[in-house]
């Protein structure tokens, strides 16, 4: 039996108990997690902004040591260290054939399935996003794990599962941002500092990050910002006057507010990109009129995983940690065990923070 953080049905507390983890079958892994960073995804199947089968373990942001291997598996063996993907493709439908493989219409066809029992009453468990990472150990499907990169921490390692992979494909596939460029990043939560070092990486000349919390200046600077700003009715002008009246070339949502990712495009400037990474409810509708789209030749997209390919940004990824680029531990900002998930989910709601990682 593992010890893992469960979430009984939509709108309940989490339960930290003890479940019953099968040793993998066929196509299978099993790991022993080191860390997992708790996501604001997570906060939202929670409270049903985003919805997979419960009862289930959530946590989709992981790291850890194979334990044991099913039948077929070769990739990877006992000992090994992972990163857990929580968004396998398939390469088989539309999107892979594309090679949008951050589009697979079957990426979370494993959310449905049976994976472990809970130890008190033998309730079926589910998978969360895939990996059910908020637990001492899961098991996993064979397309949910990747090498971990060589001389990186399994405990930062984790990071790259979601924050980092997002932040840096937000700005690297996404909006695609150029060598010079002015960015603004709304949201200097773990994405958004994701997003802030790979602008800084990608040569962005002038960095403005965004955020309600005037207390993660400090954060947002250490991570790349050259200019912070708190946000308010006036923040489109601000990043405007920090532009000269011009706004920025590339604005990144990582919230996923209405009034925030109205305000991301406001702070655009004419001909530039407004990217949104952050995942709000149906509820919160962003309105355009038809004269405005024409007139300043903005282009609005969706950024699902930073449009990314883990198997492939990975390596480049490490590339960047090697080279002192890329700092994961300034994404951290509170080390918890399994039972400090609902306060770091409160400390989310209330803007505090950057990345809280459970640590094994």
């Amino acid at each position: 039996m593992v010890r893992a953080a469960v979430l009984p049905a939509v709108g309940s507390p989490l339960e930290i108990t003890e479940i019953d983890l099968p040793e993998p079958g066929p196509g299978q892994v099993r790991i022993k997690l080191a860390a997992a960073g708790v996501c604001h995804s997570d906060l939202s199947l929670t409270n049903g902004t985003m919805r997979v089968p419960v009862p289930a373990v959530l946590g989709h942001e992981g790291a850890g040591t194979v334990v044991s291997v099913g039948e077929g598996v070769t990739h990877v063996a006992p000992g090994d260290g992972v990163v857990l993907n929580w968004a396998p493709a398939c390469g088989k439908c539309h999107a892979c054939s594309l090679g949008e493989v951050w589009l697979c219409a079957d990426a979370l066809t494993g959310a449905g399935s049976v994976y472990a029992r809970r130890a008190d009453d033998g309730s079926d468990l589910h998978p969360g996003l895939n990996v059910a990472a908020f637990a001492e150990e899961t098991v996993v499907a064979a397309n949910c794990v990747l090498r971990a990169p060589e001389g990186v921490p399994l405990t930062d390692a984790a990071l790259l599962g979601c924050a980092v992979l997002t932040g840096y494909g937000a700005v690297r596939h996404s909006a695609r941002v150029r060598e010079g460029e002015t960015v603004a990043v709304f949201g200097v939560g773990g994405v958004g500092l994701a997003t802030l070092q790979a602008a800084r990486i990608a040569g962005a000349s002038k960095i403005i990050a965004v955020d309600v919390s005037p207390e993660k200046e400090e954060l947002a600077r250490k991570a790349g910002a050259t200019d912070y700003v708190v946000a308010s009715e006036t923040t489109a002008r601000e990043i405007r006057g920090l532009t000269g009246k011009q706004g920025v070339d590339v604005a990144v949502e990582c919230v996923g507010r209405a009034v925030t990712i109205r305000t991301a495009w406001e702070s655009t400037r004419r001909g530039g990109r407004t990217t949104v990474v952050g995942i709000g409810g149906k509820d919160q509708q962003v309105t355009f009129n038809a004269l405005e789209i024409f007139h300043f030749g903005r282009t609005l997209s969706g950024c699902v995983y930073g449009n990314s390919d883990p198997a492939k940004d990975l390596p480049v990824l490490a590339e960047h940690i090697r080279a002192g680029r890329l700092d994961l531990s300034a994404l951290v900002t509170e080390h918890i065990a399994l039972d400090g998930i609902p306060a770091a989910f409160d400390n989310m709601v209330a803007g505090k923070g950057g990345r809280a990682l459970v640590v094994f």
